[in-house]
């Protein structure tokens, strides 16, 4: 059966996590994480990715990005991926593949479900019991969204913009977003999305979608049409969960 083809649009937000194959490490040292940012700041500006949150675990990478192109995201992902994996496997004397498979990827709707994928993205380590708090792990785009510090990766989402009248009202507000957890369905529907190369957004936005793509942009399922109507709106909707 033929790969499902990528959902992809020009100038949409879109989530992005590519782990290490078998779930193994891919950063042994403090060297590997500089080394894939300084690629990621390189390749992004290179194929007119903006890239607005990030987070480097120890065997995965999550990005968030927005793209002037269609094809700039996987075309980044593809350039960045063979570097670092090269760099990897001389470093470590190391062959074969790095990465476990394709990058997995959604669409995400700007409003709400955008600024709780900024949560997500660099509340991993929190999440993952690494630090206790998104300020104390060094490889996120947290000090840079949150803090006063300079970060020539990111550039700010006009919706994180909004957020204040000032950078530091802006980033007082986003630290604002980092005082309680994600909710937990919140974090299994930003997963499953990515996960299944799905959009993460309202009913609206994935008929919008659809519409361009002249596709479904929900995961698949079995059985009557019917109950594939009633999935597509439970998927695309965050109703039951606080943003």
């Amino acid at each position: 059966m033929p790969r499902r083809a990528r959902i992809m649009l020009a100038n949409t937000p879109v989530h992005i996590i590519q782990r290490g194959k078998n779930k193994q490490a891919c950063f042994y040292h403090e060297e590997d994480y500089r080394v894939y940012l300084d690629w990621l700041n390189k390749y992004s500006q290179s194929c007119r990715c903006s890239i607005h949150a990030y987070v480097l675990m120890s065997n995965h990478v999550h990005l968030l990005l927005t793209s002037s192109t269609a094809t700039g995201a996987s075309e980044m992902m593809k350039r960045l991926g063979q570097r670092y994996a090269q760099y990897f496997n001389r470093a470590y004397q190391k062959s074969g593949t790095l990465w476990g498979g394709r990058f997995k990827s959604c669409l995400i709707e700007e409003g709400p479900y955008l600024m709780s994928c900024y949560r997500y993205i660099e509340s991993t380590p929190v999440m993952k019991s690494v630090v206790e708090a998104p300020e104390d792990y060094p490889w996120s785009s947290y000090h840079g969204n949150g803090k006063a510090e300079i970060n020539e990766i990111l550039t700010s989402h006009a919706l994180y913009k909004s957020q204040g009248v000032d950078t530091y009202s802006r980033q007082k507000a986003y630290r604002e977003l980092f005082r309680y957890p994600l909710d937990e369905g919140l974090v299994k529907v930003i997963g499953s999305s990515t996960n299944g190369n799905a959009v993460l957004g309202s009913e609206e936005f994935q008929n919008e979608v659809e519409a361009q793509l002249g596709r479904r942009v929900t995961k698949g399922i079995s059985g009557r049409p019917c109950s594939q109507k009633n999935e597509k709106k439970k998927s695309g909707m965050l109703s039951n969960v606080n943003l």
